[in-house]
């Protein structure tokens, strides 16, 4: 998978070879990810920030996602970290930053409908799920 990256760069270089990856300057989110991370007791390495950071972009754009790989990869502490730098920025009244909330479960231990909501076939209404009504 580590492999993956290097070769779509060369591949996005190949279709757009004039072309230069914007910088992006996270400036304060950086700063609050490394107190989070202080926060927490964990070690703020480039790798980590960097994937907090991937986190933080795909949630941008994203409406849902998952974390996957293998036990002890760091998933939880991703996502705890950029949570943390979030809340972090919002205490700090940074514009466009809110309060994080998050709920952890396991999605097998219910059914999709019981999980998103479903179409009653006796009623016709719209029964909500658990991840709709955890929003509310």
């Amino acid at each position: 998978m580590k492999d993956d990256l290097p070769l779509f760069e060369n591949i996005i270089k190949d279709l757009f070879p004039t072309t230069e990856r914007p910088k992006i300057d996270y400036g304060k989110l950086m700063q609050a990810i490394v107190q989070a991370c202080a926060d927490a007791k964990l070690q703020p390495i480039q790798s980590f920030r960097e994937k907090v950071i991937q986190l933080y972009d795909t949630t941008r754009v994203r409406h849902g996602l998952m974390l996957v790989g293998p036990t002890g990869g760091g998933k939880t502490a991703n996502y705890k970290t950029l949570a943390a730098a979030l809340c972090l920025m919002a205490k700090n009244d940074e514009p466009d930053f809110e309060k994080v909330n998050y709920h952890v479960l396991n999605p097998k231990s219910i059914t999709m409908g019981q999980l998103y909501g479903y179409l009653d076939s006796g009623s016709g209404e719209w029964v909500d799920g658990v991840a709709a009504l955890m929003v509310n």
